[in-house]
């Protein structure tokens, strides 16, 4: 791992990062190595690329003081662990869970996470299924997601585990502007409000952004939602009068 380009990156987005976490970054890195060499968990990056598009990337909300420190945090689909993983590292203090509804990235992340000697909560589930259970349910203060689906679905897979005056935070590409009235039908069905979009620049990478989409859970989700597994990315809510 490029650990200067990572420090520098940091510096410049204004995120403090002491020396365990830059250790624990690395040590990251090498875990992912380990497991991408038996099993397909995220595609082959260049050192400086998975600095940026992960680690970097992953950090933007803190950078906007997003998060307060003790905060309950659920990552909703994982996948290798992003964004969930930088935001631990570099704030210990946030009591994380991860969820994924692939059984071996669950088991790579309680390996990493003992290994880095960091402590979360790990659920292998469909965010559908698990945003029903009473143990998830409102019980968080932020859901944040990388997934890929529509603006509208994300609300519907995030919005019902966090708890109100709480925040769903979506990172989406640049051309979300063209999803926002769905997502804003969609956040108003399931008891939040679209605050608005901030931008999240990588330091270095102005070829490529994320945009963060933030909604803020303003009302209880009423029970019917989420739907059955598959329905949210099937049928967003926002884009079918129904639902």
């Amino acid at each position: 791992m490029n650990r200067e380009r990572l420090k520098t990156g940091l510096e410049m987005m204004g995120i403090e990062a002491d020396q365990t976490a830059l250790e624990r970054f690395e040590a990251f890195h090498a875990i992912l190595d380990e497991y991408n060499a038996k099993m397909d968990l995220t595609a082959v990056l260049s050192e400086d690329e998975r600095v940026d598009r992960h680690d970097l990337d992953s950090a933007s909300p803190l950078r906007l003081g997003l998060i307060a420190h003790g905060a309950r945090v659920i990552d909703v689909g994982t996948g290798a662990g992003f964004p969930g993983m930088p935001l631990l590292i570099l704030r210990p203090d946030i009591r994380m869970t991860f969820l994924d509804a692939l059984n071996k990235r669950i088991l790579f992340l309680r390996d990493a996470l003992t290994r880095l000697g960091l402590e979360a909560g790990t659920v292998h589930a469909r965010a559908e299924d698990a945003a029903r259970t009473g143990a998830h349910r409102e019980q968080y203060d932020v859901a944040v997601s990388r997934a890929v689906a529509s603006a509208a679905t994300l609300q519907e897979l995030t919005l019902p585990f966090v708890k109100t005056g709480g925040v769903s935070i979506a990172w989406k590409g640049p051309g979300v502007s063209q999803e926002l009235t769905a997502a804003r039908r969609a956040a108003f069905v399931l008891g939040g409000t679209v605050r608005g979009v901030a931008d999240a620049p990588v330091p270095r990478r102005e070829e490529w952004a994320h945009v963060l989409l933030l909604t803020d859970k303003t009302g209880a989700t009423p029970k019917i939602y989420p739907r059955k597994a598959g329905t949210p990315g099937r049928k967003p809510l926002g884009e079918n009068e129904r639902g």
